[in-house]
């Protein structure tokens, strides 16, 4: 079994992927860097909003940022995160999940 404390730094790593918002970030950076304003764009998010995930994803070193003047160009920092969203956007593709949770079913 791992140490505790790596458990609990996989299980933040998973938390950070289980916001949709943030997802769609990380998704998008999938095809490589992009700046604040087309995540936005890209993602249907505030600039606002996107600044605030991505400082969470970089404080965790989920992304990372190159300044290229004013502007801050951010990518997957991590191939480890690239490969969970990979495998995780492949299973979803073949697989047919039942959510009871969402059709308040029991």
């Amino acid at each position: 079994m791992p140490a505790p404390e790596d458990l609990t730094d996989t299980a933040d790593i998973f938390g950070l992927l289980s916001d949709p918002n943030r997802l769609r970030l990380l998704v998008a950076l999938l095809d490589g860097e992009l700046c604040v304003c087309d995540l936005a764009a890209v993602t249907g998010q505030s600039e606002s909003a996107v600044s605030h995930a991505l400082r969470l994803l970089r404080a965790h070193r989920i992304v990372a940022a190159r300044r290229s003047g004013r502007m801050a160009y951010y990518r997957l920092e991590d191939p480890h995160v690239r490969m969970l969203l990979d495998l995780a956007l492949a299973h979803t593709e073949h697989t047919d999940a039942i959510h009871p949770e969402r059709d308040g079913a029991s």
